[in-house]
């Protein structure tokens, strides 16, 4: 008798243990009775109906997952392996829990089909060059699709984009030959300025024959400070015009 009695009571501690379940701030308890759907609960200490109600935990924190490398074709016929990021929470859990069989699962699935659907409507160097574009086009599809199910994707970021090894050897060449050319239109451009600038210092010099003189006297004087042991030394022509009209007078 006192077997028995013992027997119950360590069956009731079991049943009122597994009926007595814990729900911490992050996550909430979706609870089902008979099958039927009862709402989510928690956070906090909860009380389940022994053997009539069930309950389906759903974590409420951000999530991150890497979308495996995509083999994609770009718009202009280029192979690539692109992957990316996704951030993403369960906004509301009834939906997470009825609306799909695994949320996971199921938002990594449509991350890599959007991924792989939008790089393929893509040039090559749209993909390098408009990331930040391309990331919000992908959160807002991905996002628009998961909606039904209660999850919100925050942030979708391109990782990595591989490319071809002859690509790159074709793209480093066109680098190269972009530096060659902006060189040269710096170089053409300095060479222009400076022609215009001599224009402007000829004009100015031509209204007073001296000063070219004066100039010359000036660079004289610069090139002596440093020490050369020769120096040319012009001699003005105008010091020679009275002696050459007092000769022809003659």
């Amino acid at each position: 008798m006192e077997l028995g009695i013992i027997t119950l009571i360590i069956l009731g501690f079991i049943i009122l243990a597994n009926s007595i379940k814990i729900i911490n701030e992050y996550e909430r308890g979706v609870v089902f009775r008979l099958g039927r759907l009862v709402g989510a609960r928690g956070p906090g200490l909860i009380f389940l109906i022994p053997f009539i109600e069930k309950m389906v935990k759903v974590s409420l924190r951000t999530v991150t997952f890497d979308v495996t490398p995509q083999e994609v074709m770009t718009k202009d016929n280029v192979p690539i392996k692109i992957n990316a990021v996704v951030w993403f929470r369960v906004l509301d859990p009834v939906k997470a829990v009825v609306e799909v069989e695994n949320y996971q699962l199921s938002t990594m699935q449509i991350a890599q089909t959007t991924l792989r659907g939008v790089a393929g409507q893509l040039e090559l160097d749209e993909i390098l060059a408009e990331r930040e574009k391309i990331n919000h086009r992908l959160q807002q599809i991905i996002d628009e699709q998961t909606d039904p199910w209660g999850i919100k994707v925050s942030i979708v970021e391109i990782k990595e984009v591989e490319l071809p090894d002859t690509m790159k050897r074709a793209m480093a060449r066109q680098a190269e030959v972009e530096r060659d050319r902006r060189a040269k239109i710096i170089n053409a451009e300095g060479e222009y300025q400076a022609a215009q600038k001599l224009r402007e210092a000829a004009e100015i010099l031509s209204e007073v024959p001296l000063a070219i003189q004066l100039r010359y006297l000036q660079t004289a004087t610069e090139i002596a400070a440093e020490k050369n042991s020769t120096l040319v030394f012009p001699i003005p022509i105008e010091l020679f015009t009275s002696f050459v009209k007092k000769q022809e007078e003659k």
